[in-house]
C-alpha cells in the first residue's frame, strides 16, 4: 500500500471573476522513502495540490476527491485530526521563509512551541532539541544563534531554519514547495544537498515542488509534469529527461539552457497558460501544442501507461511525436 494515495483530487476557488479550477482530477501515489518531483509553470496547480493535502487551502477554496495517508482519509478531515497529521506525519517547507517565520519572535521560541505543543516537552527540553536540529541542518554555532530573530539570518540560513522546524517531529513525508526560490545558485545547491542528506538520515519520503527541472534531475526518483491542474506525464526521472513523451514536457526541457548547446537559441513555448476560470474541455495544452488537432480541443485521453512506470495523457501516440 502506498504511503500517500491521491485519487481524483480537484481543487476549486470561488472568486469575483468566477470559479477557478486549480487542480483537476489528479491521481498519484507515493511510497515510503521515495522522492517525487512535481514540475510545471507558475499557475499549473503545483502548490495548491500540496496545500490541499496539508489542509491549508484558502477560505475560498474547496477540495474534492480522496487523499489517503497510510490508508486513512485526510482530505477535509476535522481540524483536530489534520493538525495531528501535520504534527507527526507530514511537514511542509514553504518557498519564502521570511513570510513563514514570525518576525517578532525569536527562532528558539518559534521552534520550541512546536515541541511543547505536540510533544509535551518542557521549555528546556524543547530548546535543547531545537539546537540539535539546527546543528542537523548545518547552521554554524547553533547554540549561540538559536535565540536570534529571523531577520538576523541570511536567506539561505532562514531556509535552513524552516527545514529544521519541519523536521522537529520527525515526519514521514516532507513537502518542499519551491525551497530554493530567491536564493543564489550556490545556496540553492547547498539547500538541495542538505535536503538529500536529511532524507537519507531521517528516512523520509519527499515531494519537491518546483519549476526548476535541473533541481529535479539531481534530486528526484520520479517526476510528475503538471499543466492546467492536470498531469500531462509521469515517469521515472532518467527516462523522462532522455525521451520526454508529452509535447509539454518537451517544451519545458527545450527551454532549459544546456552547456552542450552553447550558442543555440532556447525554444520558448508559444502562447500562455489557460484561464482556469473556464477550464478547457479537452487538453489544456492544446492551444499551445504544435501537434494538436481538433480532437485535442474536445477531449483528452486519460493517463495511459505506455512503458513500464511511464504514463502520459495525450491524444497523439509516442510515435507520432517522434
Amino acid at each position: 500500500m502506498a504511503m500517500l494515495d491521491i485519487r481524483d483530487l480537484t481543487v476549486r476557488f470561488d472568486t469575483p471573476d468566477g470559479t477557478v479550477t486549480a487542480v483537476n482530477g489528479v491521481n498519484l501515489s507515493l511510497d515510503r522513502g521515495e522522492t517525487l518531483g512535481i514540475v510545471g509553470e507558475s499557475g499549473s496547480g503545483k502548490s495548491q495540490l500540496a496545500f490541499a493535502v496539508m489542509g491549508l487551502l484558502a477560505k475560498n477554496g474547496r477540495a474534492t476527491g480522496s487523499v489517503a495517508f497510510d490508508g486513512r482519509e485526510i482530505l477535509n478531515a476535522p481540524p483536530a485530526d489534520i493538525n495531528r497529521v501535520r504534527a507527526t506525519k507530514i511537514a511542509m517547507v514553504f518557498q519564502d521563509p521570511m513570510t513563514s517565520l514570525n518576525p517578532y519572535m525569536r527562532v528558539s521560541d518559534q521552534m520550541a512551541e512546536v515541541l511543547i505543543h505536540h510533544k509535551g516537552m518542557s521549555k528546556s527540553q524543547a530548546l535543547a532539541e531545537c539546537v540539535r536540529m539546527l546543528d542537523a541542518v548545518k547552521i554554524p554555532d547553533a547554540a549561540g544563534r538559536v535565540r536570534l530573530f529571523p531577520h538576523e539570518f541570511s536567506g539561505g540560513m532562514r531556509q535552513r531554519v524552516m527545514i529544521a522546524m519541519s523536521l522537529l517531529c520527525r515526519p514521514e513525508l516532507l513537502i518542499a514547495d519551491e525551497p530554493t526560490t530567491a536564493l543564489d545558485v550556490t545556496v540553492q545547491a547547498q539547500i538541495m544537498t542538505l535536503l538529500g542528506d536529511l532524507r537519507r538520515d531521517f528516512g523520509m519520503a519527499t515531494i519537491l515542488i518546483t519549476h526548476d527541472l535541473g533541481v529535479v534531475a539531481g534530486f528526484c526518483e520520479r517526476v510528475v509534469v503538471l499543466y492546467g491542474g492536470q498531469i500531462m506525464e509521469q515517469s521515472p526521472t532518467d527516462p523522462l529527461f532522455a525521451t520526454p513523451a508529452h509535447p509539454y514536457t518537451r517544451g519545458l526541457l527545450g527551454a532549459i539552457p544546456r552547456v552542450d548547446q552553447e550558442g543555440e537559441e532556447l525554444s520558448a513555448i508559444p502562447g500562455s497558460p489557460p484561464n482556469m476560470t473556464r477550464a478547457p474541455k479537452g487538453c489544456p495544452f492544446a492551444p499551445r501544442c504544435a501537434h494538436a488537432g481538433e480532437d485535442c480541443l474536445d477531449h483528452l485521453d486519460p493517463l495511459t501507461e505506455f512503458a513500464p512506470g511511464r504514463w502520459r495523457a495525450c491524444n497523439r501516440s509516442v510515435e507520432e511525436l517522434a
